[in-house]
């Protein structure tokens, strides 16, 4: 299976959050953002260059305290711009029932802004998470 393939094989859920990692003694503390998340691993833009087959710690400030999540950087690819797409496997099971929720978060923030920008009501968090849950959750495919 060639990296494209392997990159492709879960389905992807777009995300925009901010992140920071770890790798080894290099400390990011400049926000990255997160690109996209999958059952089994994530994908997020660094203005670093990251080896393939690296431990990783990311940090994503969803709530207090911050969740951390581990990992292995899978692929690593140059953009135009100078910053670089990075592809990270997750090590274990709790982490990707943790990024499960990270997911879902996203797309209850999402959904917030839609419901403002489209709608023009302004929702908490707990208001958009349960008119959320109520209309999408049913759809949302589980992991298996």
């Amino acid at each position: 299976m060639t990296d494209v393939e392997q990159r492709r094989e879960s389905i992807r859920h777009p995300a925009d959050i901010p992140l920071s990692w770890t790798l080894g003694d290099v400390v990011v503390h400049d926000t990255e953002y997160l690109r996209n998340i999958s059952e089994g691993g994530l994908a997020f833009s660094s203005q670093t260059r990251l080896a393939v087959g690296a431990d990783i710690d990311i940090a994503v400030p969803i709530r207090n305290p911050e969740m951390h999540i581990r990992g292995i950087v899978v692929w690593c690819t140059d953009n135009e711009d100078g910053t670089f797409d990075v592809g990270v496997q997750f090590k274990d099971a709790e982490t990707k029932f943790r990024m499960r929720m990270v997911e879902q978060v996203c797309h209850i923030e999402h959904f917030k802004k839609e419901v403002f920008e489209t709608e023009g009501r302004q929702l908490t968090g707990e208001q958009a998470a349960m008119e959320w849950i109520r209309r999408f959750a049913k759809d949302f495919p589980s992991f298996h």
